[in-house]
């Protein structure tokens, strides 16, 4: 049984891709005590959760939170949002695919009052990461996928990449390529290098510091005044306990569950809290705001043989393509899956192919131009928020367009030799599906997520009002309380944000060291 209560010098909610981060650096420091609180369980002995390649197992299952979206009349209001239950969080979810962010990127960052959270100090950070961050391993590139790169590349008109990361280590980045993906695993194993592998593993056992608490519920943010003093939790026997923290509560519960938590504390828009039955202990109009994502769509193929089974995780390549001239950045990405990923085109009829004879590609909107909204549907801590993503809702018609013009540019790498030669037929949209309006419509209809809810607790200057975070990652208006998850991102990364993540819990862990030498400012 968990002792009723407890105290630390920190309280980090979320042992997840940033949480993990927090937690090393933090204890690096023998007198400082950590509790690192997480909802799931230990990941050390799941071996479907550290294989990667057994990610799709781990979705839906009793280790996904499987939160859903409200109504969505331009897209798929069908959607499964997984957000992992587990140590690691959505990096012991995830397939690990790892960019750095691009320098445009970080600026975007600045430009919109996240002052020091520029490109060469970000990826300073990056520099930093634990996780093994390699290009997929010689033995697990197939030979299906070598000839997908190569027909993407010609189809496209865009070179052949050998590491996207080392295009963007140094303040620089891409606008366009074909290539096998980065990933964060150990290739002689495949098995994860995820948050809690890198993290967490080696010291879980070592440090007297850190107290790891596992399969337990966080569902209030205790407050004295303006100032967080620890959280209210429920243990994984049932018990309610108090976890106190002398100097911080740090939450990294994700885009979700962290300004989820914020608004369970009464800390939201009061006028909405009061709604749904909390009081408000301090008006917050932002939390829960500016919901971003990476939203994509799928074209599937049938193929004349079975796809060749060595692989990382059955999606190891990329097609990044540049549309916009004045942008230097990509605005339009594409990952291939080696596999029949049919969630959503079951749901409008195609069947799919027997396994091992499928291939997708996935059109997806790097920078959507759609913001949606998370907010609370009663007072209940077990009630799932509402996730209304507004996909494809931009007024000039940005992302339905990049969807359109992504599933044309796959139907030309697919007539494209060597891979064409992998192609026995078009399963869906299939070849009757021409026009642009059939196709957009198509597209938006079997949209997907690329799991990355972000920007739910967006940082900002000080005289941005929809701010919840300050560029030091502090709630405002508020002491003793910080948000360090993708949640406060001010705009998604380009490419897939994992790395940016790791590189923020970093920098996170010592924006707190700092703070607590000058105490009169970390509040």
């Amino acid at each position: 049984m968990a002792p009723t209560e407890s105290t630390y010098d920190y309280v980090i909610v979320g042992g997840g891709t940033a949480g993990s981060v927090i937690a090393n650096r933090l204890t690096e420091d023998p007198g400082t005590t950590v509790c690192l609180i997480e909802g799931g369980p230990d990941d050390r002995d799941l071996e479907h959760v550290l294989r990667l390649r057994d990610w799709l197992s781990v979705l839906d299952s009793e280790l996904d939170y499987g939160y859903t979206t409200v109504e969505q009349p331009r897209g798929n209001s069908n959607i499964l949002h997984s957000r992992a239950r587990v140590l690691g969080g959505c990096s012991s979810h995830n397939t690990l695919i790892s960019f750095r962010p691009f320098a445009e990127d970080l600026d975007d960052w600045v430009a919109a009052g996240a002052d020091g959270w520029d490109n060469a100090t970000v990826q300073s950070y990056a520099d930093r990461i634990k996780c093994n961050i390699v290009p997929v391993a010689e033995k697990d590139r197939n030979a299906m996928v070598k000839d997908w790169v190569s027909s993407a590349a010609e189809a496209a008109g865009v070179p052949v990449v050998e590491d996207f990361n080392a295009l963007t280590s140094h303040g620089g980045g891409f606008s366009e390529g074909a290539g096998f993906l980065s990933i964060s695993y150990d290739p002689y194993t495949g098995y994860r290098s995820s948050a809690s592998v890198a993290y967490l593993h080696p010291i879980m056992d070592v440090r007297d510091n850190l107290t790891v608490m596992l399969e337990t519920w966080v569902d209030r943010v205790l407050l004295d005044g303006d100032r967080a003093t620890g959280v209210s939790a429920t243990a994984g026997d049932g018990t309610r306990v108090t976890v106190n923290a002398r100097r911080e509560v740090i939450l990294s519960a994700g885009a979700v569950d962290s300004p989820r938590l914020l608004m369970l504390s009464g800390i939201g828009n009061a006028g909405e809290l009061r709604e749904v039955g909390i009081e408000p202990r301090h008006d917050l109009p932002g939390v829960g705001e500016h919901l971003l994502d990476h939203p994509e769509s799928i074209i599937m193929w049938e193929t004349d043989r079975p796809v060749p089974r060595n692989t990382v995780m059955d999606s190891d390549a990329a097609l990044f393509v540049r549309r916009d001239d004045s942008d230097p950045r990509p605005d339009l990405m594409f990952h291939i899956y080696q596999i029949p990923f049919d969630d959503n085109t079951k749901r409008l009829g195609y069947e799919s192919p027997p396994d091992g004879y499928a291939v997708c590609m996935t059109p997806n909107i790097p920078r959507s131009r759609s913001f949606g909204k998370l907010y609370l549907t009663s007072d209940d801590p077990q009630a799932k928020p509402a996730l209304d993503f507004r996909y494809f809702t931009d007024p000039d018609g940005h992302d339905e367009r990049t969807i359109l013009d992504g599933l044309k540019i796959a139907r030309e790498v697919a007539a494209t030799e060597p891979f064409r030669s992998w192609i026995k037929r078009e399963v869906a949209p299939g070849p009757g599906v021409r026009s642009d309006e059939e196709l957009a419509e198509y597209g938006r209809r079997a949209a997907h997520t690329v799991y990355h809810p972000a920007g739910t607790c967006k940082m900002g200057a000080a005289d941005d009002d929809t701010a919840v975070v300050d560029p030091r990652l502090r709630v405002r208006g508020l002491r003793g309380l910080r948000v360090a998850d993708a949640s406060v991102f001010p705009t998604l990364p380009t490419p897939n944000p994992m790395v940016t993540v790791l590189a923020l819990g970093e920098r996170a862990a010592d924006l707190v060291r700092e703070d607590a030498l000058t105490p009169e400012d970390a509040g």
